[in-house]
């Protein structure tokens, strides 16, 4: 037996076993270190989960420790596998990797709060440009004290429980010699670890594949849902190595076939044709063909975060942290149900300015971004306006300035040329409250008719306001409520200056945020909620505001509902709708909420994972998203309707990006 224990192949194995303790207790760790995000999970659910990712832990730590295993497998002479210097190569072969999977998965237990998914290589992509990421780490690891303490815990037990295939002891006699350890010898040595070696190897590829079988497919991201009961969950069932391992082996688009060429046409098609047919009812709410455009995408604001949106919240006392973007909300066009189509920064600008929605990867990140596209800036700079992109960040944060160059911007506005570093954060960009003046001011400069957007900072983690505002916005339950307060306040002082100019009264202005961040109340914390950002339009040529809430909106819609509103009468790829003109028997919004698609009619949320509906809510009645209705609704006509718009929507989605047709002149 002491042969057996001391022996390569049982050492390797006992450590690889530490290690998937060692990823579980992470799990657990994680869980409640992030309870509040998962509401209603009980014992037996969190119990179904944390065997669920046993799997996932398998191929990670497959993948992590697969040059341990070589060294500790391959069936070199005996004096070789047991010498020391051999031993410790093979030592620090297991340490390094294994300690940057648990350092990866604590990060991720304070990150996933921010981007609601574990970390793929996408977020080096993100932020290759930024190069204050070791100051935002540093900080964060102060700021969570708690993940810092426990990963340093988790990687000294470690290095202390790990085995060796002999120890060294002051007694020699105690501990048995090297040769000693040799169950076999001479030619049956190296046929028996021969034989070994191949067992090993091909147990480890079905590991790493995540089961038996031909057809089995190597598991991904997506196998996590079946342990869960809604996409969130999946955080909790997944590691950060396998999220990074697996997305770096990169996707190409395929088309799904759903429906033939002709088909499709029929059921959705994001071709917006000339002069469409404009709602009586709405006339009213046209505007001059040269009215100058104003989109401002807000960091981080959550339709939870307003009041105007939230008077049931609270038994009917809250107030939320946006008082004067409650006032501007009376006297704006806004909606309801109104969405997101992702959950990070980068997602935003190609929704919100091209009406193109993050399906699968950010699509600046995919090999479809060269792309030729359309959007707000290129189809209103051909009718003769001047268009600028502002972001307060370093020039180049986060991808924005290239994609602002090839969705046709002519000019960039970022840190560089704001060019004073003492209104700097320190963290990510210039001060809202100062950048949103120099906004304004630089809009004043322009010819008319322009088309600008602009792109808020400040209420990024670490939340932080500037040394004058603290103590003076609400600090509500996280530290997001107070920056949120401090931006608000910032459009404010970008209102007051704005109505003294000569551009204001003939100006849209649009206002919605690129994703939600730190939710409290139950009611968002949720699939529907947790995608649930405002969407307004103003115009001070409007005398008065409009609340829809028949039509389901999202990032997408504003671009034709933009174009809309100006009559512009060429025809273009969008794949949203004019919701500020048009009236819709059936309007539909469709997200991806990885690794499922989501679609949103006014009252229904339709969950599909590419294959076969799984989850259908009627949120209207059932906020907390709590009654499944699938089963007794999924051949109700609204359903099948959903369903099939849902199929050609992605359709449409992936085989125009293939094709790059995401403009008329590309067709």
């Amino acid at each position: 037996m002491k042969k057996i224990w001391y022996h390569p192949w049982t050492v390797a194995v006992c450590n690889w076993l530490l290690m998937m303790v060692v990823f579980m207790l992470m799990r657990l760790f994680y869980y409640r270190v992030n309870i509040d995000l998962y509401p209603n999970v009980s014992v037996a659910h969190l119990w179904e989960m944390c065997l669920g990712g046993i799997r996932f832990d398998m191929t990670a730590l497959l993948y992590l420790n697969s040059v341990y295993f070589v060294l500790m497998f391959l069936p070199l002479p005996w004096q070789w596998r047991t010498n020391r210097i051999y031993q410790q190569v093979a030592r620090w072969f297991y340490l390094i990797p294994n300690i940057v999977g648990i350092l990866a998965n604590a990060v991720d237990t304070v990150y996933v709060r921010f981007s609601d998914r574990r970390t793929t290589v996408a977020f080096f992509s993100e932020f290759e440009n930024d190069d204050n990421l070791v100051h935002i780490f540093l900080t964060s690891m102060v700021q969570y004290w708690y993940v810092s303490l426990f990963t340093i815990a988790l990687i000294a037990a470690v290095c202390v429980l790990m085995r060796s295939p002999y120890t060294k002891q002051s007694n020699k006699d105690v501990e048995p010699t090297r040769n000693q350890l040799a169950i076999l010898s001479g030619w049956k040595y190296y046929i028996a670890q021969t034989i070994l070696l191949c067992v090993s190897v091909y147990f480890v590829v079905i590991g790493i594949r995540g089961g038996f079988g031909a057809f089995t497919r190597p598991i991904t991201l997506s196998n996590a849902l079946q342990y869960t009961n809604r996409p969130a969950e999946t955080n909790i069932v997944l590691n950060t190595p396998f999220c990074l391992m697996r997305s770096s082996e990169g996707s190409v688009y395929r088309n799904p076939g759903y429906f033939t060429e002709e088909e499709l046409k029929s059921v959705y098609s994001p071709v917006h044709n000339a002069q469409p047919s404009v709602s009586q009812t709405d006339l009213k709410r046209l505007l001059p063909e040269k009215t100058n455009v104003v989109v401002f995408i807000l960091e981080s604001f959550a339709k939870e975060h307003f009041g105007f949106y939230n008077h049931d919240l609270d038994n009917g006392t809250y107030t939320g942290y946006t008082p004067f973007l409650d006032s501007l909300l009376t006297h704006s066009t806004t909606f309801v149900h109104s969405f997101a189509t992702g959950r990070k920064s980068i997602d935003a600008m190609p929704s919100t300015l091209a009406s193109i929605p993050r399906f699968g990867s950010p699509y600046i990140l995919t090999p479809y971004s060269t792309n030729t596209v359309n959007s707000l800036a290129s189809c209103l700079r051909e009718e003769g306006y001047q268009t600028g992109f502002f972001h307060g960040a370093p020039n180049g944060s986060m991808g924005f300035s290239a994609f602002a160059r090839s969705c046709g911007f002519e000019a960039y506005y970022g840190k560089d040329e704001y060019n004073n570093n003492d209104d700097y954060d320190g963290y990510w960009a210039i001060w809202d409250e100062e950048f949103l003046q120099y906004y304004a001011r630089t809009m004043s400069s322009m010819h008319e008719p322009f088309m600008t957007a602009v792109f808020t900072a400040t209420s990024h983690h670490p939340f932080q306001v500037p040394q004058r505002y603290e103590g003076v916005f609400p600090e509500g339950p996280s530290p997001l409520h107070r920056c949120i307060g401090y931006t608000d306040n910032a459009l404010r002082k970008f209102f007051d200056y704005a109505k003294r100019q000569s551009w204001y009264e003939n100006t849209l202005f649009v206002i919605t945020a690129d994703h939600t961040n730190e939710l409290m109340h139950s009611e968002y914390l949720n699939d529907k909620g947790l995608y649930e950002v405002p969407i307004i339009f103003f115009s001070p040529m409007w005398n008065e505001g409009r609340v829809d809430s028949l039509t389901a909106v999202s990032q997408a819609d504003v671009m034709p509902s933009v174009l809309g509103v100006l009559g512009y009468d060429k025809p273009y790829v969008a794949f949203g709708e004019d919701v500020l003109t048009q009236t819709y028997a059936h309007k539909y919004v469709v997200n991806y909420n990885d690794p499922i698609y989501q679609c949103f009619s006014d009252s229904l949320l339709l969950q599909f994972d590419g294959q076969a509906p799984t989850h259908l809510y009627c949120f209207t009645q059932d906020r907390l998203l709590q009654n499944d209705l699938l089963n007794q609704r999924k051949d109700d006509e609204e359903v099948q309707r959903m369903l099939r718009y849902t199929k050609a929507y992605i359709q449409q989605y992936y085989t125009r990006m293939i094709d790059n047709r995401l403009t008329i002149v590309s067709q």
